[in-house]
């Protein structure tokens, strides 16, 4: 079992990018899906889960809707991170984490210049 991270890069400051994890092995379904962060220095921080039923938390700005938002597809097995309006301190490696396998992806970078 595994899960997989994609659609990092660059972006400028005020622009979007949308990232995917992928999970392989199991089906994703049956858990709850959380988008962590870490940026140089930096604790890990929770970013946003969603649960099996589909109600989603944003940790990040929870203030600011629509910057940050948590989806999935059962289907695909995928889950999603929307992210909109980035700012220069939104730059970290973001990674994907289902707790209850205790899975980890290996995280793609998002850099976003000022």
């Amino acid at each position: 079992a595994q899960l997989v991270e994609s659609g990092g890069g660059l972006v400028q400051t005020g622009g979007s990018l949308k990232l995917t994890c992928t999970a392989s092995g199991f089906r994703a379904r049956g858990y709850n899906l959380s988008w962590y962060r870490q940026a140089p220095g930096k604790e890990r921080e929770l970013v946003a889960s969603i649960e099996l039923s589909g109600a989603a938390i944003t940790f990040i700005d929870p203030s600011e809707k629509g910057r940050f938002t948590i989806s999935r597809d059962n289907v695909k097995n995928e889950g999603y991170l929307q992210m909109n309006s980035l700012k220069t301190e939104d730059t970290a490696v973001y990674y994907c984490h289902i707790p209850t396998r205790k899975l980890w992806g290996q995280g793609t970078q998002i850099t976003v210049l000022s």
